[in-house]
């Protein structure tokens, strides 16, 4: 009997330690992304998803990197181009374009264009690098990949608190 107790305990102790480490994992895992030639990402745990560029109502008096709100399954979403908010070129539309819908938790129905998806990404496999001179507050850090490819973190929470961003009135 002892013996089948420990075994329980060992089996319970690999189960912890996984759930565990898939809970890090995803915690730490970032979702790659590109906006005007720029590497991006993000956290993945900030992120509900991503999907196709819907077709967005533009909304009259509002600032040009607003696209307009989107249906997303029933649910309007505001659609915002990341390049024109930043002050670049609006992206232009394309099959590579997707939209990141930021989670719920943060703020509810919003979602940045941008020009393509660069796929999950390990934050361990990156090297700090010297966060831009006069970079907003949503520009979390810098960071460069083994080949040398300048990276930034978006902070979207910090993005959500922007008021520049909430307010999209002209």
């Amino acid at each position: 009997m002892a013996r089948r107790t420990g075994l329980r305990e060992f089996q319970l102790a690999v189960a912890e330690r996984l759930r565990n480490a898939g809970t890090r994992a995803a915690l730490a895992s970032k979702l790659g992304f590109q906006v005007a030639g720029v590497n991006w990402f993000v956290a993945l745990h900030q992120v509900s998803e991503v999907i196709p560029l819907p077709p967005a109502v533009p909304v009259p008096l509002t600032h040009s990197w607003f696209r307009g709100v989107a249906n997303v399954r029933g649910n309007l979403y505001s659609i915002v181009d990341f390049s024109a908010f930043q002050g670049g070129d609006p992206i232009a539309s394309g099959m590579e374009r997707r939209v990141i819908l930021v989670s719920d938790r943060l703020v509810a129905g919003a979602g940045l264009v941008v020009s393509r998806m660069l796929g999950l990404r390990n934050p361990e496999q990156f090297n700090a690098a010297a966060r831009p001179a006069n970079a907003p507050a949503w520009v979390a850090s810098a960071y460069t990949d083994a080949g040398g490819t300048r990276w930034l973190e978006l902070d979207l929470p910090a993005l959500a608190r922007e008021q520049r961003f909430l307010e999209v009135g002209a």
